[in-house]
């Protein structure tokens, strides 16, 4: 898994330079942390990443949603499993 790279901004450079904090974003994929009154406000990244960050999160919420399934003992046997499949699928 690779780190995604940070860079802190003011939010003047925003206004002042968004094209290179775009370029910055989308060519090097690093998230640049946008300040106000020197504290954190909002985070820019590219859309490519923006995809693959919520593609990643989606796919830990179903991996969690799982494990607790185990845990709380809803399971079922696999050819009950691949006969519901079947069905579903016609």
């Amino acid at each position: 898994m690779q780190l995604l790279q940070e860079t802190i901004r003011p939010s003047a450079d925003l206004r002042n330079h968004y094209s290179e904090i775009s370029k910055q974003c989308r060519e090097n994929g690093e998230a640049v942390i946008i300040t106000v009154n020197g504290r954190g406000d909002t985070v820019s990244i590219g859309y490519e990443e923006y995809k693959n960050l919520k593609s990643r999160i989606e796919l830990l919420e179903i991996l969690a949603e799982a494990e607790n399934d185990v845990l709380n003992g809803r399971l079922d046997d696999i050819e009950s499993t691949f006969k519901d499949l079947r069905e579903m699928l016609g």
